[in-house]
């Protein structure tokens, strides 16, 4: 069960006690689930007790305690508690396996709409590299959504901008005749600095992560291949995933999702004991976003959202997948495979993005 999924099955949780004359509120339109904070346990928290409280006249942790009955006996859910003033913590039945073989079976398409919506949105920008560029990824992601997109520029577009950024734009004025729309992508602009020189990837990287309000910087750190670089880990953690499945293969075995979560794993070999205490908890949680994410970036023209995600999955991964392939005498078992799987999956996430965004997904780094 993804957010999205979970957030719906809420609202149903919802809709029940109001029918059941328990709650008299109207029933939100949305309700947000995020991970656990502080004092909380198991995958997801939701607040939608405290939101409803006061509508419905009554203390928060009786809604809550109204809501949880309902929950609990949602297939999927194995256990809700509430905490505090009346958080609701859900935690679910089969989350990992579930999550990664969904991931698995859509690939780099995951998050994307099953089928067009019908809507249409039309995108006007200035003529400015960062707006085309930013305009660029903006319909790629609505286009992910569903949406029939149209992109139009104030003027000609630079031949470089398609010819090294690969920007693609669907018609263009001229100083005579500018094409007569309003702008609705404007972000503030990338002069003085010029960055063609740097290549389609880190130049759109460095146009496209900022936020749209923030100037870009136009520098060479975007080349430098190290930890500081946020590009730069994004595609290793990518490369990194795609070479487990090669260096897997070597060892004769292929991913199947179960659990991967390392908690001090007794390997198969007595002598041999993994001493891996890293929680794929944060990985599962950014994983599981991701639908979420495109959509926000969708909503709100805002490519930066899907950007700063990547760095977040990347820095979920990298320190997970020294623990993926068997060590020393170990065997390959459910365990390295489920980790593979787990590995893979935030490799589709992560080149699944990339291309959103226009950016190439390396197999090798």
């Amino acid at each position: 069960m993804t957010p999205v999924e979970l957030s719906r099955t809420v609202l149903r949780a919802v809709r029940r006690a109001v029918d059941d004359g328990e709650l008299d509120v109207a029933v939100p339109g949305r309700t947000s689930v995020t991970p656990p904070g502080p004092g909380g346990c198991g995958d997801y928290a939701t607040n939608v007790a405290l939101q409803l409280a006061r509508p419905a006249g009554q203390p928060p942790l009786r809604v809550a305690e109204i809501l949880r009955e309902r929950l609990v006996r949602t297939d999927g859910i194995s256990e809700v508690v509430v905490t505090g003033p009346g958080f609701l913590n859900i935690s679910l039945r089969g989350t990992e396996t579930a999550l990664v073989r969904e991931i698995l079976r859509c690939g780099h398409r995951y998050g994307h709409a099953d089928r067009p919506t019908g809507r249409l949105v039309q995108l006007h920008a200035p003529h400015e590299v960062r707006a085309v560029v930013v305009m660029d990824a903006i319909a790629r992601i609505l286009r992910s959504q569903g949406a029939l997109v149209r992109t139009s520029c104030a003027g000609r577009p630079e031949p470089e901008w398609a010819d090294i950024l690969g920007v693609d734009i669907d018609a263009y004025g001229t100083p005579d005749a500018p094409a007569p729309l309003d702008v609705n992508v404007r972000p503030v602009p990338a002069a003085p600095g010029d960055p063609t020189p740097l290549g389609r990837d880190a130049a759109r990287w460095a146009l496209l992560h900022p936020a749209l309000h923030d100037r870009p910087r136009i520098t060479a750190d975007h080349l430098v291949q190290r930890e500081s670089n946020p590009l730069f880990r994004v595609r290793y953690a990518h490369a990194r995933t795609r070479a487990l499945t090669r260096n897997a293969a070597d060892l004769g075995f292929h991913a199947e999702p179960g659990d991967a979560d390392l908690r001090g794993t007794q390997a198969a070999v007595p002598e041999t004991v993994v001493q891996d205490t890293h929680d794929t908890t944060a990985l599962r949680h950014a994983l599981a976003d991701h639908p979420r994410i495109l959509q926000a970036a969708a909503a709100h023209h805002a490519p930066d959202r899907l950007a700063r995600h990547l760095v977040t999955v990347a820095d979920a991964v990298l320190p997970f997948l020294a623990a993926v392939l068997p060590r020393g005498a170990e065997k390959p078992s459910a365990a390295h495979r489920a980790r593979l799987a787990l590995a893979e999956a935030a490799g589709a996430v992560l080149a699944g993005g990339l291309s959103l965004l226009g950016i190439d997904a390396p197999e090798h780094l």
